[in-house]
């Protein structure tokens, strides 16, 4: 099992979300971020002053699957959050030993 965990742009979570259930995915956790890479930021002005917005913000999606599916969930993501600018983001996938569904007691594959 794997789990994927990718850092988008707020505004394209509705095509990520679209994209990953058009390839079977259906469970993913969703959780608001800040943040910043190579872009390192922004300054704005407000009311005449000049600050630096040094968070920006950005959307992490989780999903954890069995492994035939990751490079396809990859694909997906990888398409769906594209825009071509800085600050498109990043997917990680990394291995997940066991899982186990509280209500059930169910572990492993039958788990997700």
């Amino acid at each position: 099992m794997k789990k994927v965990e990718a850092i988008i742009k707020p505004f394209k979570l509705d095509e990520v979300k679209e994209a990953l259930h058009e390839i079977g995915i259906q469970g993913i956790t969703v959780t608001e971020a800040k943040g910043f890479g190579r872009q390192k930021g922004h300054t704005e002005l407000y009311r005449g002053a000049e600050y630096v917005v040094d968070f920006l913000p950005k959307v992490k999606v989780e999903i954890v699957m069995e492994d035939g599916v990751v490079s396809r969930a990859v694909e997906a993501i990888q398409s769906a959050a594209h825009t071509g600018r800085i600050g498109d983001g990043k997917i990680f996938v990394s291995t997940v030993d066991d899982i186990i569904r509280i209500r059930t007691g169910e572990t492993g594959t039958d788990a997700i």
